[in-house]
C-alpha cells in the first residue's frame, strides 16, 4: 500500500495492527474504490473492538477520534492527508461481526461486501486477494448497484438514499430488483436521523446532474419521504408563462443553477441562452466556498433552488382579473426552508444562507421597473441580503430559466440578464473601490450631543446609503446630512 494506492499513514497503521495481532480487514467502499481505480480519502476497516481501537489509533498517530454511531459501534479517526497541505482522510472502524464472511453478509450492497485482509495486503502489495462471497466484483463490472438481500433497507433505512448516491457518484445503475425494494421501503426514511440524511442528501446535491437525480429520487418515492413539504407542490399549476407545475419547476431550478455555473448542460435552450448570463472573476471559487461540513455555496444554492417555491401551494390565490398569484410565498418559503434544514441538523450558517436566498429570490428582478437600478437600490439590496447577494442573483436567474423552460424567449431573458449583470458589475466595482467610512458613532455623539442607542445606528446607516448613492463624498457633507435629518 504505497502512496499511489492509499492515503499516507495507512501502511504504518496496518503494520501497527499486525504487531498487536489484530485480525483487521479493509472493507466496503475502500475496497470498491480500489477496484475501480478511484482515489479515496475514506478508509473502512473492520476489526474486533473497533471503538477502543479507534481511540488507540487516534492517540498513537495524532489523529482526532469521532464516535460516529454508538449503536452500530462505528468510529472515525480523522488524519492529515499530508503534513502542511490542510487535507485530511477518514479512517472509519466498525466492529467485526463474527468472521469476515459473516460480517460482509450484514452489509448493504454487493459492491460494498468485499474485503481485503490487512495482513495479506502488507505481505503482497502487488496482488491483493479480494474476499468476495456475494459477487461484488461481477456487479462492479456490470456497473450495477444490487442490494445484498431483501432486508438491507429495513436494517438501516439510510441505505435507501445511499443506493442512489452511490449510483450517481460512481456512474452505476440500480438494478430493478433493488429499485423495487427501495420503493417498498421508502417510507422508512422518516425514521432516519436528520444528521445522516443531511450528509447523504448534500453529497447527492454536490454531484453534477442533481436535477436528474432528484427526479429519480421522486420516482423511487424517496424525495417526498425526505422532504414531505414538497408533496403539496405536485400538480399546482402556475401562470401561463410557467412551463411546469410548482414541484417540477423547483427541480428544474436546480438544473438551471447547474447550467448557469457550468456544472451540467441546461437542456432547454441553446448555448446562447447560458452565454447571455453574467459571469464574474473567481465565480467558480466563490461557489466552491465551504459553508458547513460537506456543504459549499453551490450545494446550498441547489438546496435553495429546490425549496425556493415550497410555500406556493399555501399562498396560491386568484385575483379579480383571473390572474394566479402567490403573494408572500418567499417569506413563508424561507420559514419552511428553515424548518426543513433544522430537521436535517444543518448548521446555523447553512440555514441562514439558504433561508436568505429563498426569502429574497425575487428581489434582483425587482430592483428597477424601467432602465438600470439606481446605486441606492443596489446598495439596499446587498445590505438586506447580508452576504448572500450573489447567490440570490444566481437563483433568480435560475428561477427565470426554469419558469420558461423550452419556451424561453431570448429577448426578455437578455433584458433580465442585462439588469442583474449591471447589478453585479456595480457591486464588484464598489467592492474594489470601497469608500472610507465618513463618520462613526463617536463623531455623532460629539458633534450632536447624541447618546448611545438605536438612533445612532439609524443615522450611520443613512449616511452609508447616501455615500453609496454618490450623494455625499466627504466628512463635511456627511455631517451636513445628519444635521438636516435631525432638523
Amino acid at each position: 500500500m504505497s502512496d499511489h494506492t492509499g492515503p499516507p499513514y495507512l501502511e504504518e497503521i496496518a503494520e501497527y495492527l499486525r504487531r498487536k495481532g489484530v485480525d483487521a480487514y479493509l472493507v466496503g467502499g475502500y475496497v470498491r474504490d480500489l477496484l475501480l481505480g478511484r482515489k479515496t480519502a475514506d478508509v473502512d476497516i473492520a476489526a474486533p473492538d473497533a471503538t477502543g481501537l479507534a481511540r488507540e489509533i487516534s492517540r498513537v498517530f495524532n489523529g482526532t477520534f469521532v464516535l460516529l454511531d454508538e449503536a452500530h459501534r462505528i468510529s472515525r479517526v480523522v488524519m492529515p492527508w499530508r503534513e502542511g497541505d490542510g487535507g485530511e482522510f477518514h479512517l472509519d472502524l466498525s466492529d467485526l461481526r463474527g468472521d469476515i464472511e459473516q460480517d460482509l453478509a450484514q452489509r448493504d450492497f454487493t459492491i460494498n461486501a468485499m474485503a481485503v485482509s490487512l495482513k495479506d495486503a502488507l505481505e503482497d502489495r502487488s496482488c491483493l486477494t479480494v474476499i468476495d462471497p456475494w459477487g461484488g466484483r461481477k456487479d462492479l463490472d456490470q456497473r450495477s448497484v444490487r442490494a445484498l438481500n431483501e432486508a438491507v433497507f429495513r436494517a438501516d433505512a439510510l441505505r435507501l438514499l445511499r443506493a442512489v448516491r452511490l449510483a450517481a457518484e460512481l456512474g452505476l445503475r440500480i438494478d430493478e430488483g433493488t429499485e423495487t425494494l427501495i420503493q417498498r421501503d421508502s417510507r422508512l426514511m422518516s425514521g432516519v436521523s436528520g444528521e445522516r440524511v443531511r450528509e447523504e442528501l448534500f453529497r447527492l446535491l454536490a454531484l453534477p446532474g442533481a436535477a436528474r437525480t432528484l427526479n429519480y429520487l421522486d420516482r423511487l418515492s424517496l424525495l417526498t419521504a425526505i422532504i414531505p413539504e414538497l408533496v403539496p407542490a405536485k400538480g399546482v399549476e402556475q401562470p401561463i408563462e410557467h412551463h411546469w407545475d410548482v414541484f417540477q419547476h423547483c427541480i428544474q431550478t436546480v438544473g438551471a443553477v447547474e447550467g448557469l455555473l457550468g456544472e451540467s448542460p441546461w437542456e432547454y435552450g441553446g448555448k446562447d441562452i447560458i452565454d447571455a448570463a453574467p459571469v464574474f472573476t473567481d465565480c467558480a471559487s466563490y461557489f466552491r466556498e465551504e459553508i458547513g461540513y460537506g456543504s459549499s455555496r453551490l450545494t446550498l444554492l441547489k438546496m435553495a433552488g429546490l425549496l425556493h417555491d415550497i410555500a406556493k401551494p399555501q399562498t396560491k390565490a386568484v385575483d379579480e382579473t383571473g390572474r394566479t398569484r402567490f403573494l408572500g410565498h418567499p417569506v413563508l418559503g424561507a420559514e419552511t426552508a428553515g424548518a426543513i434544514l433544522e430537521r436535517l441538523r444543518c448548521s446555523n450558517r447553512e440555514i441562514k444562507l439558504v433561508t436568505t436566498v429563498v426569502k429574497y429570490h425575487l428581489r434582483p428582478g425587482q430592483l428597477s421597473q424601467e432602465g438600470m437600478p439606481t446605486r441606492r437600490a443596489i446598495y439596499r439590496y446587498f445590505r438586506d441580503v447580508e452576504g448572500a447577494g450573489i447567490d440570490t442573483i444566481y437563483l433568480c436567474m435560475a428561477d427565470f430559466l426554469a419558469s420558461r423552460g423550452p419556451e424561453i424567449d431570448s429577448g426578455p431573458w437578455r433584458e433580465f440578464t442585462g439588469l442583474v449583470g449591471y447589478t453585479l458589475s456595480h457591486h464588484f466595482e464598489v467592492e474594489q473601490t470601497r469608500p472610507l467610512k465618513l463618520l462613526d458613532g463617536n463623531d455623532l455623539m460629539r458633534h450632536f450631543g447624541l447618546k448611545p442607542g438605536p438612533e445612532l445606528g439609524s443615522l450611520l446607516e443613512q449616511v452609508k446609503e447616501a455615500q453609496a448613492a454618490g450623494e455625499i463624498q466627504s466628512r463635511e457633507e456627511a455631517l451636513e446630512l445628519v444635521s438636516r435629518i435631525l432638523a
